[in-house]
């Protein structure tokens, strides 16, 4: 949340997770604090959501 809260509206930040947003509160834990994150990282986003197969499989074949 420290970190979040210090950067908002003031910089910009990319995030990049696995962890689709609906699993955010899950994922964090406290209801509270998950809902102040959530909504600083989620209001002013623009999000990217990538498809397809991994490249990561490709590599070890």
């Amino acid at each position: 949340m420290d970190v979040i809260e210090s950067i908002y509206d003031r910089r910009s930040v990319i995030i990049s997770s696995q962890v689709p947003v609906s699993a955010g509160h899950d994922l964090i834990g406290e209801g509270t604090i998950a809902d102040a994150i959530l909504d600083r990282v989620v209001q002013s986003s623009h999000r990217i959501q990538l498809k397809g197969e991994s490249l990561r499989k490709n590599k070890l074949k």
